[in-house]
């Protein structure tokens, strides 16, 4: 990592080359409601890409001097960047993906604010209304390829793995890659680089030149998943939910590789929906992959999964160990069964409007002290709507631990209070002391994890 810092203006190359006055204005504005704050957050962390870290609090007060102004020129804008790291820059100039990837935060900060927050047609509090804000980001970030065929594979998994896990998610995104299937992450670094980078190898034997390789995040955590370099598409959502329906709506199939508590959070998000009565006949292939050293981590998860939302939980997805041209041929297959159903239904390839998902997994959940100790837990409740609440409780966990507001709150009211039913309790309590052993709750590091909740039985 090179520490030094550099002063620059930059043009954009691909997005977003002119704003009015009220656009920027509002950019730099720094009051409660402006938007300064989180343009100025998320750029810094697209400017430290390569430099992942696990918080974003750490990051902020790293580079305290760093400030982004907008500049208008007659012939578009220009950024001003002062105090950036220059790991950004070759010679002085911005390396053009990271340009890219910065413009694509103040395209997608914008939009946001304008077109859909500000925006009295969306009705944020509507289920409908929210996948339509997300098809509209989307849109808008020309993410969408009309009349292609579903090859779009959503790859999740955590950005602290070990290398024999790395390389297996480099060997499977190698595979996928050969059967022209495209990649789509959470674009930082571990299993969310790891099969773009294969996927690249793959696409280039097959002479694929316009391979797709999408990231998509969202403010709170992009400083601990900031966009690798590989990403040839980012867009930024404005919260967790949005971003994690982005990824089933836009994506064909799943593959999850190994991961921490992210992972289980967009784990818990899929089959939550999948088990929802409206789903059962809509195919969506989902594979749990780990190379052989790693079967006890997924074995671990089918373990909870059984024991908190059961048998008819577990038959949705399909668990390989080991054998990555596996993988790639399965995920093939349920590609053509996706192509077939929404071939029959009149759904689009691009976007699956006739999936399901319920208001419980659309709106966003703050991960206040209150609301992480008010969650229902209980083995009464729906199958579907307990696996929205178990999601809830460990996106509030990644917020202690990763996301700046999570580990301030931490430190101003003490830990997180989770609880519910011993059943459940007693297997997340054992779930998530299997991640802290394996070194899955955050990146590598000299300091021992501390916990940011404590579990409680009732």
């Amino acid at each position: 990592m090179n520490d030094d810092l550099i002063d620059a203006r930059i043009t954009p190359t691909e997005h977003l080359r002119i704003l009015s006055q009220l656009e920027v204005n509002k950019l730099l504005d720094s009051s409660k409601n402006g938007l300064y704050e989180l343009f100025r957050r998320c750029s810094l962390a697209v400017l430290s890409h390569g430099n992942y870290t696990d918080d974003a609090a750490e990051l902020m007060h790293r580079h305290q001097a760093f400030d982004i102004r907008i500049l208008q020129q007659d012939r578009g804008i220009e950024l001003e960047v002062k105090g950036a790291p220059a790991d950004a820059f070759v010679d002085g100039e911005m390396i053009k993906g990271v340009n890219e990837h910065l413009f694509s935060v103040l395209r997608d900060i914008i939009y946001t604010n304008d077109f859909i927050i500000d925006n009295p047609n969306f009705n944020l509090q509507d289920s409908d209304n929210i996948t339509n804000a997300v098809f509209h980001i989307m849109r808008n970030a020309d993410i969408f390829s009309h009349g292609e065929e579903p090859k779009l594979v959503v790859c999740w998994g955590g950005h602290s793995i070990s290398r024999v896990e790395y390389d297996y998610t480099k060997e499977v995104g190698y595979q996928l890659g050969l059967r022209a299937l495209d990649i789509c992450t959470g674009c930082g670094p571990g299993a969310m680089k790891g099969p773009m980078k294969g996927a690249t190898f793959g696409h280039s034997k097959q002479r694929i030149h316009n391979g797709q390789y999408l990231g998509i995040t969202e403010p709170g955590i992009i400083a601990a998943e900031s966009p690798n370099p590989i990403v040839n598409d980012l867009v930024i959502l404005p919260d967790i939910e949005k971003r994690l329906e982005a990824f089933v709506r836009t994506g064909h199939g799943i593959i999850v590789f190994p991961g921490g508590a992210g992972t289980t959070e967009e784990i818990l998000y899929i089959l939550g929906i999948l088990l929802h009565p409206e789903n059962a006949y809509i195919p969506f292939p989902l594979i749990f992959t780990a190379p052989e050293s790693s079967r006890e981590y997924f074995e671990k998860i089918d373990q909870f999964i059984g024991a908190t939302l059961g048998e008819a939980a577990q038959q949705q997805y399909k668990i390989i160990i080991g054998e990555p041209d596996k993988v790639a041929k399965k995920m093939k297959h349920g590609m053509k069964k996706v192509r077939e159903f929404r071939r029959d239904n009149s759904d689009a390839y691009f976007y699956n409007w006739l999936l399901k998902i319920d208001e419980e997994f659309q709106k966003p959940f703050e991960p206040s002290h209150e609301n992480m100790r008010n969650l229902e837990l209980s083995k009464d409740l729906e199958t579907h709507i307990l696996a929205a609440n178990l999601r809830r409780a460990f996106s509030g966990i990644v917020a202690g631990n990763v996301k700046q507001d999570g580990i301030q709150a931490i430190k101003e009211h003490g830990l997180f209070e989770i609880s519910g039913d011993p059943e459940i309790m007693e297997g997340m309590d054992k779930l998530l002391k299997s991640f802290i052993e394996q070194g899955r709750m955050k990146l590598p590091s000299d300091v021992p994890y501390k916990p940011c909740y404590t579990i409680i039985k009732k």
